[in-house]
């Protein structure tokens, strides 16, 4: 269910950009997906496919860019992507990750006619 509030909040920002530059259609909305978001790009689909029924998005395609997990270390402060389920800092071996990347979601561009 967290990917309905969030796919309405996409909506919601679609359509005010759309109305903002005269748009009276939206093919496409292209976002930005961090991979520690715990979002579901098939979940987002389905709930905007409901959502938008009935306003100039309806029909229109979304796109994802996943963004990769990226933490810092605590101890020795590497940023560093993690191998996998290996969280482990590889400059110093700690096991203490901050992290710094991953948790996006914005809405990259809409394109429109």
């Amino acid at each position: 269910m967290h990917e309905l509030s969030v796919t309405q909040s996409i909506l919601d920002i679609a359509l005010a950009h759309a109305q903002g530059a005269g748009a009276s259609r939206i093919l496409k909305v292209n976002l930005v997906i961090g991979e520690l978001s715990g979002l579901v790009g098939e979940y987002i689909q389905f709930y905007f496919d409901f959502v938008s029924k009935g306003t100039p998005a309806e029909g229109a395609e979304l796109t994802f860019r996943r963004v990769p997990a990226r933490f810092r270390c605590l101890d020795c402060g590497t940023e560093y992507e993690p191998n996998g389920a290996d969280w482990t800092c590889p400059q110093c071996g700690a096991l203490r990750p901050m992290a710094v990347g991953g948790r996006e979601l914005l809405v990259e561009s809409i394109e429109v006619e």
